[in-house]
C-alpha cells in the first residue's frame, strides 16, 4: 500500500490539531485539572506532590525536570540578551 497525498493530509491535519489541543490545554491547565478534579479524575504532578511522599526515583525525577526547566530559563534569557545587544 502506497502513501497517498490524503495519508499526508491526514497526518499533517491530526497533528494540527494535535498541537492546537496541547496548546489550549497548556494555557488553561489550572481550569482543566479542576474541572477533572472535581468530576473524580485526579491529574497529578510530580512537581505537584509532598516531596516527604516521594521515593527517592520519583524525587531524582523531579530534581531533573526542574533542572532541565532551569537550562531552558537560562538558554532563553541568553538568546533574549544576545537579540537585544
Amino acid at each position: 500500500m502506497a502513501i497517498s497525498s490524503q495519508h499526508v493530509t491526514g497526518f499533517v491535519a491530526g497533528l494540527g490539531v494535535s498541537a492546537l489541543s496541547f496548546y489550549l490545554y497548556k494555557k488553561n491547565q489550572a481550569k482543566v485539572d479542576q474541572f477533572l478534579n472535581d468530576h473524580g479524575i485526579q491529574v497529578s504532578s510530580v512537581m505537584a506532590r509532598d516531596p516527604e511522599s516521594m521515593s527517592i526515583k520519583e524525587l531524582v525525577k523531579a530534581k531533573e525536570d526542574l533542572e532541565d526547566m532551569i537550562a531552558e530559563r537560562e538558554h532563553e534569557a541568553s538568546q533574549a540578551t544576545k537579540k537585544t545587544a
